[in-house]
């Protein structure tokens, strides 16, 4: 392009009349990038045939150059596309999500659990055998090879992560992965899906602060990226010992209260935390406060010990009437 200008112009000068306006230095360069580019505004144009010569020339050469520069940037993108499916890129993010392996169907229920709107970039970081990104259409960022391979882990941004999850092929691949990911963060929050949960033990020595949930729970793996600690929640109200998960069903005396009544006695007066309910209609976790319990609702809740209706029968009601 530019060659073309340097070239056109002292022909112009040569061909078109003296005090040509087209010819001078404030209206050439316009003129040039109007009619290079195929605009054509009008405003200026040659008179004579050898100016037109010129103006034939100025068109064929920017045409040449426009096509030759939009088919490099084409094959620029398209080279960056095809190195983004295949796995090749260094992601330029942090604080984000990163997800190491991959399993069809499992995997995507992870990722698809996470939200977008406002939340962390998720990168997928896959073995070798994963040929292409497996969701393209996902707002994804992909990486593929030796998930042991700390280049690989750093071209995946782990270093940077926030959160990482590593869903290996089996366990002893997931003690490997975990080493590799707590040497080069150990700052990461680091989730390890196990099939053995017994296996967590082996991980402890490799830091205190990794989080090891259930295999075949891909839901749980979901909830302790985005909130650590949460499975922890989860396996002590499943373990025995402290405060222990009780069931009660309430009397017929003390039908029609809500569940905020409930939830207010329970814990003003027996520091007890009421989870569920079970009416005719199904079982709701933590439903509205305004929700009204039928007589022969079954409560679910976290004590010290189990309470006995009698026990909770006053403070519901005085939670129930206010100053009562």
């Amino acid at each position: 392009m530019a060659f073309v200008f340097v070239t056109s112009w002292p022909l112009m000068v040569l061909f078109e009349p003296a005090g040509s306006p087209i010819v001078e230095p404030e209206n050439y360069w316009w003129w040039f990038i109007v009619t290079g580019s195929t605009v054509g505004y009008g405003d200026f144009y040659p008179e004579t045939v050898g100016g037109h010569v010129v103006g034939v020339y100025v068109i064929v050469g920017g045409i040449a150059a426009l096509t030759t520069l939009f088919t490099q940037l084409a094959n620029v993108i398209e080279r960056a596309r095809g190195r983004r499916m295949q796995g090749a890129i260094t992601v330029d993010v942090a604080d984000h999500v990163v997800v190491l392996g991959y399993t069809p169907g499992r995997t995507e229920r992870i990722v698809h659990g996470m939200p977008t709107e406002g939340g962390r970039t998720v990168v997928l970081c896959a073995w070798d055998d994963v040929e292409a990104h497996p969701m393209p259409d996902r707002d994804v960022e992909f990486v593929r090879g030796d998930l042991t391979d700390v280049d690989v882990l750093r071209r995946a941004g782990v270093h940077r992560a926030y959160s990482v999850l590593v869903d290996a092929r089996d366990d002893n691949e997931a003690l490997a992965m975990a080493v590799s990911v707590q040497h080069l963060n150990p700052e990461a929050h680091l989730v390890v899906a196990l099939r053995d949960m017994s296996r967590a033990d082996h991980l402890k020595y490799v830091s205190e602060s990794i989080r090891c949930v259930q295999w075949h729970m891909p839901r749980m793996a979901t909830e302790e990226l985005q909130d650590p600690g949460v499975t922890q929640v989860y396996m002590e109200l499943m373990r025995y010992g402290g405060g222990n998960a009780y069931s009660m069903r309430l009397p017929d005396s003390m039908g029609g209260v809500t569940f905020g009544a409930c939830q207010t006695a329970f814990g003003q007066g027996h520091d007890a935390t009421v989870l569920a309910v079970r009416t005719s209609e199904g079982l709701q976790v933590s439903p509205s406060w305004s929700t009204e319990l039928p007589a022969g609702s079954v409560l679910y809740y976290v004590g010290r010990e189990r309470l006995e209706p009698g026990q909770i029968a006053g403070t519901v009601r005085k939670a129930a009437v206010p100053g009562a």
